[in-house]
């Protein structure tokens, strides 16, 4: 690829973008009490120089306040992999707040148990909790392990995501040594002094750590997702369970993003067996919500030491919130597994992701780019590498702002949203082989202006 054909094709498309969206620019330029312009400071990262202003989204469509209309394939970066406002899940919430009533009341209702047991089926740990986001989920289990093995680190994978955990915000150094990632904003404490950083897919470097005896817990997701796709190696995630179980370390599997996978996100897909299992709000339609299973055994070993009074998990403890757990979010988790994101629904919607990464590799090839595509069922996400990237800091090397900048900028500018911070696209049960096919065109012509 010439690099120089680039930069007069990414000006171009921005130029598009401000021109074909002014309204979207009128809202982004007097928003002068939001910090950066917008309600979250991520929000920035859409390509073409300020966001999208939405006006409303159903299903796989996204409505932006000029008018446009795009096929959406961002979903809310998992969020929204139900779809945007699922006629179940709207019914759910509605019925939840104006017939019985009540949004928060800090008591458990009918729908909770529900969840929890239908939770038990799909991923195999059998206590649950609820929380509001899988940050919080993911912090609080953190916490729980710690109780439970009396030891003090934990050990995650370059470049891993699990929500804004202080603690995992840390990367491998050339040397083996664990470092604070790039751009952390001033953690607490140095996150080296409570977490280990390996590689993904180095069992050699899980087993050194795990052999000193101090690490309670591995987190990890069953394959690296925001910094692009990186699959588990043959026999990784077998490996990983047997250093854990030879050290008696917790083994934590985080299925937010990798949910995709299946009706039982990975664990279920690839046959894992955590002793902890976390999710997020995918599970309610986007209605915010956290989840954290534990094995049947770590759970009663967690209470047995409550009852002992050796913890406190109801007041100073840090696991829970009064929001947590409310019967709104029940009853939207209810309806989205019940009756939106069920085995039926992954089955299209995995086949339709298998159709788009097939298009996406015919692109790459046809233009004859050294570039890769990755899928974990209804996920699939494109890399700037061949072969893909192993490792978070393989995967984080063969980054190209202006390379995501061009194809997410062109993309949009012709009707189609992909996730704004990384080259992911996610299939939802309203996305049609139609949205696909136009995903795929726009790619394949992208790539013709791009090579030339």
């Amino acid at each position: 690829m010439d690099r120089a054909r680039l930069t007069p094709l990414l000006a171009a498309e921005r130029t598009e973008h401000r021109a074909r969206n002014p309204g979207s620019w009128e809202q982004f330029s007097r928003a002068t009490h939001l910090f950066t312009g917008v309600p979250m400071t991520w929000m920035t990262n859409w390509a073409g120089g300020f966001p999208l202003a939405l006006a409303g989204a159903r299903g796989a469509r996204v409505t932006d306040v000029d008018g446009h209309e795009y096929v959406d394939f961002a979903l809310g970066d998992t969020g929204a992999m139900a779809g945007h406002s699922p006629l179940p899940v709207v019914d759910a919430i509605r019925h939840r707040v104006e017939t019985l009533g009540g949004i928060t009341a800090m008591l458990p209702s009918e729908d909770a148990e529900w969840v929890a047991d239908e939770l038990t089926d799909r991923f195999g740990v059998s206590q649950w909790s609820f929380a509001l986001s899988a940050t919080d989920a993911n912090r609080w289990a953190l916490r729980l392990a710690r109780l439970a093995t009396g030891r003090p680190k934990i050990l995650v994978f370059s470049y891993c995501y699990h929500g804004s955990v202080d603690e995992t915000f840390v990367v491998t150094a050339s040397d083996g040594s664990t470092l604070s990632r790039p751009g952390n904003v001033a953690p607490a404490i140095d996150p080296s002094v409570t977490t280990v950083a390996v590689e993904f897919n180095d069992l050699d470097a899980v087993a050194r750590a795990l052999r000193t005896g101090e690490i309670a817990a591995v987190l990890t997701e069953p394959a690296l997702t925001n910094i692009g796709i990186v699959l588990p190696d043959e026999g990784f995630h077998l490996g990983l369970r047997s250093l854990c179980d030879e050290t008696g370390t917790l083994l934590m599997i985080d299925e937010t993003h990798t949910f995709s996978a299946g009706p039982g996100g990975a664990t279920r897909a690839w046959g894992l067996s955590p002793d902890i299992v976390t999710i997020g709000k995918a599970i309610a339609g986007g209605i915010p919500i956290g989840a954290f299973g534990l094995s049947d055994s770590l759970g009663r070993s967690i209470l047995a030491m409550v009852e002992d009074d050796q913890a406190d998990i109801v007041d100073v403890g840090g696991v829970g919130g009064t929001l947590a757990g409310n019967p709104l979010s029940m009853a939207a988790a209810r309806a989205t597994l019940s009756r939106v994101l069920t085995a039926e629904a992954f089955d299209r919607m995995i086949a339709l992701a298998e159709r788009l990464s097939d298009q996406v590799e015919t692109a790459i090839t046809s233009h004859q780019l050294p570039w890769s595509v990755a899928r974990v069922g209804a996920r699939s996400e494109y890399r700037f590498a061949s072969p893909a990237p192993r490792t978070g800091t393989e995967s984080a090397q063969s980054e190209d702002g202006e390379l995501n900048e061009y194809l997410h900028t062109f993309l949009s500018n012709r009707g189609v949203l992909i996730t704004p911070f990384h080259n992911m696209v996610l299939t939802c049960p309203a996305t049609t082989a139609a949205d696909v096919d136009l995903h795929g065109r726009l790619f394949d012509e992208a790539l013709d202006h791009l090579v030339g």
